[in-house]
């Protein structure tokens, strides 16, 4: 958690009481009247527009003060999880186990690191300046250990604690990240035993990891595996800089984030400017060629996003260069038709096994099934 100084604390008090609640009252009248229009759920678009206006009308600071960190919340989950099971199994998988990393990251662990056959690397998203939330955690737990344990196959989720912005500026968390993944192979996990993946920023960072080991960002070390990573999941991911595609000026006003919202967070990520280097951080910014190469490194993907979020129009560009790229094992495109941003974190934040997480957890199920 950061702790604003008492000078920064009265813009905060003052957003709080005088602003949000009247963007609150305007953002979900408009969702609500949207939702009609377009004859979907509604319930789920009216967490987006209270986390819309959290996240354009408070500053990465503000948002910070007001979090836990990381760390608490990954504690306080772990606590409260424990208490509410009675299965012993299920309540040894629920240890408090964290491994502290050169570059300063951090790994959080769900499930068992000693008895794990699988490893999934997580990057929790928020646009680079919002620590996880409990629904991440529960994600991870319904998900990837929950599909391990139905195929008898023990899997462990490493969650990376990576820093945030502005504290930290790109590109650390790629080197956090990088650093995160060669100690996982460095405790003799075969990179087929290994998948990783995020959501919205995290999303965008498991790309970066990607792109990566394909070709090398100049200030990174490099990083080379002898085979291929059994998979990558991508979320809602976020691949450019441009706020310009169609899917924005038709989803700004349901989804959580808006061009305005994007761009804050892009010059968080890069305050002295975009520069030659930006290009590495987002993959349909710079060469795609890359693409083509990704099978190198990589054997199975699967990428969703929701028919009524801004990102929609670069996850389908995204997916198409893939396909034509013809270079993965397997590629699995899963358009939401009735979500936008990030549903799936939306329904673990409420604990239901909703239709995101049932996809996700299928898709799981299936990869764990192939025997690499």
């Amino acid at each position: 958690m950061y702790t604003l100084s008492a000078p920064e604390k009265p813009a905060l008090y003052t957003r709080l009481v005088f602003i949000a609640p009247w963007q609150i009252l305007f953002s979900v009248i408009r969702v609500l009247v949207i939702t009609q229009i377009r004859r979907i759920p509604a319930s789920l678009f009216l967490v987006s527009a209270i986390l819309k206006v959290v996240l354009g009308t408070l500053s990465s600071r503000q948002i910070q003060h007001l979090s836990p960190s990381t760390r608490e919340t990954y504690k306080l989950w772990i606590q409260k999880k424990k208490a509410a099971e009675t299965d012993l199994a299920t309540t040894n998988m629920l240890s408090y186990d964290i491994e502290f990393l050169e570059s300063d990251a951090t790994l959080l662990w769900v499930g068992s690191r000693h008895v794990a056959k699988k490893v999934d690397l997580f990057f929790h998203g928020g646009g680079y300046v919002a620590p996880l939330l409990p629904g991440h955690l529960e994600w991870c737990w319904r998900t990837y250990v929950a599909a391990g344990r139905e195929t008898d196959t023990e899997v462990a989720v490493a969650v990376l604690e990576y820093q945030l912005c502005p504290g930290a500026k790109y590109p650390e968390q790629l080197r956090q990240a990088v650093t995160a993944l060669s100690h996982i192979l460095g405790r003799n996990f075969h990179p087929r035993n290994v998948i990783i993946g995020g959501d919205s920023a995290g999303g965008n960072l498991a790309a970066q990891v990607l792109c990566h080991l394909v070709e090398p960002h100049p200030s990174i070390p490099e990083l080379v595996i002898s085979e291929p990573l059994g998979g990558a999941f991508l979320v809602s991911p976020w691949l450019s800089q441009s706020t310009r595609d169609p899917s924005f000026f038709k989803n700004s006003s349901i989804d959580i984030l808006s061009a305005k919202t994007v761009d804050k967070s892009t010059r968080e990520l890069f305050p002295n400017g975009h520069g030659y280097l930006s290009k590495f951080a987002f993959p349909l910014d710079r060469d795609r060629v890359w693409l083509k190469r990704l099978g190198s490194v990589l054997s199975h993907m699967y990428v969703t996003v929701g028919s009524h979020e801004v990102f929609l129009n670069q996850v389908e560009v995204f997916v198409d260069e893939l396909r034509r790229a013809e270079c993965m094992s397997s590629l699995q495109f899963d358009l939401q038709t009735r979500q936008a941003r990030d549903f799936i974190l939306l329904e673990s934040q409420r604990n239901d096994d909703g239709e995101c997480i049932q996809s996700m957890r299928t898709w799981m199920r299936e990869w764990l099934m192939k025997k690499i």
